[in-house]
């Protein structure tokens, strides 16, 4: 058996998703099928993550076996990119890896990047690719909350109600808030997050940011360990997952 590596960069927009599922066209099931093709094996591929539909991926990382055919890894990039070539997913990085390696479980620490754009005009360029809010956001007001959500804590508020991790216990290692002009970022890292767990955050802290919402009234939201207290789920299109560490 040979296990390969692969990091991947995609555009979530036309997809259901990350995962292979019988209701649309996924990302997972559009890299196996490229794979398949290439080694002419019915393979499964397992990514460090699972994304939402509409969400994008900077630096995704999924493995898989083949059982025939060795090749090198520039090879099956070169390959892979071309059979992907009318899907908006790109394999930046393919490398053989050893045969305990595992895309989700040996994770030490995954990076996701939400994208504001506040401004009052339509966005074209950027359409499909950041959560436009037009009332004005002060970023300041919501790095005041940052202290409140870093560490371990129950995100029983900041979790989807489908979500199927085992406990609501996580441990959010840092959340950064910046500002470039129109441009606010939000950099989330942690080991592991619950379903729905950043755009609920960043739904929230929105509100705070447009004067909605006082510190208070975010602590309150988040001590309540209530998910019907969190605010609106931030939309997919402004979630990136950036980078996995192992």
């Amino acid at each position: 058996m040979n296990r390969y590596k692969i990091k991947i960069e995609y555009d979530g927009t036309p997809f259901v998703g990350w995962q292979r599922q019988e209701n649309g066209q996924s990302v997972q099931g559009c890299i196996e099928k490229a794979i398949n093709n290439i080694f002419e094996e019915n393979i499964t591929i397992f990514g460090a993550g699972r994304t939402d539909a509409g969400v994008h991926a900077m630096g995704q990382v999924a493995h898989f076996d083949v059982t025939d055919k060795l090749l090198e890894p520039y090879v099956i990039k070169n390959a892979l990119n071309d059979h992907l070539r009318p899907f908006p997913i790109s394999i930046l990085e393919v490398e053989k890896a050893d045969n305990d390696f595992h895309a989700r479980f040996d994770a030490t620490q995954r990076k996701y990047l939400y994208r504001i754009v506040n401004r009052k005009s339509p966005l074209t360029i950027e359409k499909g690719r950041a959560w436009q809010v037009h009332k004005d956001i002060d970023v300041d007001l919501m790095k005041e909350c940052i202290s409140s959500i870093e560490g371990q804590h129950d995100f029983t508020t900041f979790r989807s109600a489908h979500c199927q991790s085992d406990s609501p216990i996580k441990t959010l290692d840092s959340l950064k808030i910046s500002q470039s002009e129109e441009n606010i970022y939000f950099g989330f890292t942690a080991k592991s997050f619950l379903h729905h767990q950043v755009r609920s955050i960043v739904g929230s802290l929105k509100l705070v940011g447009e004067k909605s919402w006082s510190l208070g009234d975010f602590e309150k939201a988040f001590n309540s360990k209530d998910r019907s207290k969190c605010g609106a789920l931030a939309p997919p299109e402004g979630l990136y997952f950036m980078e996995v560490k192992y």
